[in-house]
């Protein structure tokens, strides 16, 4: 994912936990807030140290950022996610995972209409 798509800057993140609204699941917890001046989304992720050493957390970042990308084009734009990893992710293969963050893009309604 290009670096104009994520969330990088704490003083962003604390501005979607504050004002966004969240959902959750087993093994994630999104946060969504609009952003009607960005023509694409923005996603921030959060995998803490609790979840396991650097391999297992970048890995799970890889397949967090690979499930947007491959959805990007379905999502409504104009909004900025994080997305924050729970300690069941950690286990979870790439068809798990992408199964996990569908849900919680359905349960949110980020989908585009047809």
């Amino acid at each position: 994912m290009r670096r104009k798509y994520r969330v990088k800057k704490n003083k962003d993140f604390q501005k979607i936990f504050k004002q966004g609204k969240s959902i959750a699941n087993r093994q994630f917890v999104l946060y969504i807030m609009d952003n009607s001046t960005e023509k694409e989304f923005r996603i921030g992720l959060s995998v803490s140290k609790k979840i396991g050493n650097a391999v297992t957390r970048n890995k799970v970042k890889r397949l967090i950022r690979q499930v947007f990308l491959e959805e990007k084009d379905k999502l409504i734009t104009g909004k900025e996610f994080i997305m924050i990893a729970r300690k069941p992710a950690a286990e979870m293969n790439y068809h798990e995972v992408k199964g996990s963050v569908q849900h919680l893009l359905r349960k949110g309604k980020l989908y585009q209409r047809k």
